[in-house]
C-alpha cells in the first residue's frame, strides 16, 4: 500500500477499545507508515504504558507523536451521562477536551458510543442551527457503498433533524465517496408519499422544499432498494437506523455461518469451496468496512469520529485517516452553510427572529 494524505493534529483516545491500547499505538505507527503529510497524532491515556508501548512500536522518537495524560477508562457498558459526571480525567473525555481547545483538528475513539455523543454535545456543543448531531456510516452496496445517517446518535429525531441528516450526508459522501452530487434518499416503508409515518411525511415535505442545486433529493426509498444503488445518501433517524445497521451485521454474519456448515457437510462441496476461494476473498474484500471504519458524529462544532469496539489496528487506522480527510475538506465550514440555507426554508420564521433581534 502506497501512502495517503491526511491533515490535521488528530486525539485518540487509547484507552477506550475492547482491544486495548496495544492495538491502538500499532494503528498509530501504521498511520505514521502509510499516510502521507500527517500533522500529528495525541495519544490520550495511561501516560506511563503508553509511553512503554510507542517505545517497543518504535515510534517514541517520531516528533509527531505526543501523549496526554488521563488516568480513567469509560466502560461500555456504562451509563453516558453518570461516566462524564464520575470520569471527568476519562481518556475519551480529555481527547474531546483537545478538540475543544483547539491543540487537536479531530478525535478517534472505539469507546462507548453513548458517552462519546454525550460528551460531544456537552464539549463541543451542535453547529450553529443544528440541535442533535448524527452518526454517519458508510455501508457497501450492489455497485458502489453509500451513506447511512443517522446510524444511531439521534433515536427520537424530528422532521427538521432528519433534514440535517441529509445535509450532513450530503457534504460527507462528497469527501469519503468523491461524490460531485450525492443522491439524497428518505428511508420509509413504500415510495408513495401516502406511505409512511408522521415523520416521514413530514421530513420528505421539507425535502421536497429543499431539491436542488444544494441538494440532490431523491424521495423516499424502501428497504428492497437499500441495496440496489439507488442513493448515495440515506436518511432515517437514529433509531431505525441502528437497527438496519445491525440486522446487515447479523445477517451476514449468518449467511457466512450458513456458508460455512453446509460446505463443511459434504467433501464435493469443500472441494469446490476450495476452487472457489479467489470468489470468495473477492466478495470478503467488497464487504470489509475497513477502508471506511470510522462513523463521524455530524453535526458538532468539531470533528469526532467513532469506530467499532471491536476495531483492530487496520480499522483504527482508517478511522485516523477519514478523521485528517474531513478536516482537511473543512466540512463542518461547508455544511454550515447550507443548514443555514436550508433553516430559512425550513424555519422562516425563526430566520426572521434572528434578523430582527
Amino acid at each position: 500500500m502506497g501512502t495517503e494524505k491526511a491533515f490535521g493534529t488528530i486525539a485518540v483516545d487509547a484507552m477506550g477499545g475492547d482491544l486495548g491500547p496495544a492495538e491502538v499505538v500499532r494503528a498509530v505507527r501504521m498511520s505514521l507508515d502509510k499516510l502521507e503529510n500527517i500533522e500529528g497524532i495525541v495519544l490520550v491515556g495511561n501516560e506511563r504504558r503508553l509511553e512503554r508501548l510507542i517505545k517497543v512500536g518504535g515510534i517514541n522518537e517520531d516528533p509527531r507523536i505526543s501523549i496526554y495524560p488521563a488516568s480513567q477508562i469509560i466502560g461500555m457498558d456504562e451509563k453516558p451521562i453518570q461516566s462524564l459526571k464520575q470520569k471527568k480525567d476519562s481518556s475519551l473525555v480529555r481527547a474531546i477536551e483537545l478538540v475543544k481547545d483547539g491543540k487537536c483538528q479531530a478525535v478517534v475513539s472505539c469507546g462507548n458510543t453513548g458517552s462519546l455523543t454525550a460528551c460531544g454535545m456537552l464539549k463541543l456543543r451542535p453547529m450553529m442551527g443544528v440541535e442533535r448531531p448524527a452518526l454517519a456510516t458508510v455501508i457497501p452496496s450492489k455497485d458502489h457503498s453509500f451513506i447511512l445517517i443517522d446510524a444511531g446518535a439521534n433515536p427520537t429525531a424530528k422532521a427538521d433533524h432528519l433534514v440535517h441528516n441529509a445535509i450532513l450526508g450530503n457534504h460527507y459522501s462528497k469527501v469519503v465517496l468523491d461524490l460531485q452530487r450525492p443522491r439524497i434518499g428518505l428511508l420509509s416503508i413504500g415510495t408513495e408519499e401516502s406511505k409512511g409515518n408522521e415523520l416521514t411525511y413530514e421530513t420528505n415535505q421539507l425535502l421536497r422544499k429543499l431539491d436542488g442545486p444544494n441538494l440532490n433529493y431523491c424521495g423516499m426509498i424502501e428497504g428492497l432498494q437499500v441495496f440496489e444503488n439507488s442513493v448515495d445518501v440515506l436518511v432515517c433517524d437514529g433509531f431505525i437506523g441502528n437497527i438496519l445497521l445491525k440486522t446487515c451485521e447479523g445477517l451476514f454474519d449468518m449467511i457466512q455461518n450458513f456458508l460455512k456448515e453446509e460446505i463443511n457437510k459434504d467433501p464435493i462441496r469443500l472441494a469446490g469451496a476450495i476452487l472457489a476461494q479467489g470468489a470468495f476473498k473477492k466478495v470478503k474484500k467488497r464487504l470489509d468496512p475497513e477502508r471506511y471504519a470510522g462513523a463521524p458524529l455530524l453535526g458538532l462544532r468539531g470533528h469526532v469520529l467513532k469506530a467499532h469496539g471491536a476495531s483492530n489496528s487496520k480499522y483504527i487506522m482508517s478511522a485516523i485517516r477519514i478523521a485528517s480527510q474531513i478536516v482537511h475538506h473543512d466540512l463542518i465550514s461547508h455544511a454550515l452553510a447550507d443548514i443555514e440555507w436550508a433553516n430559512q426554508i425550513i424555519r422562516p420564521n425563526e430566520a426572521k427572529a434572528l434578523v430582527t433581534s
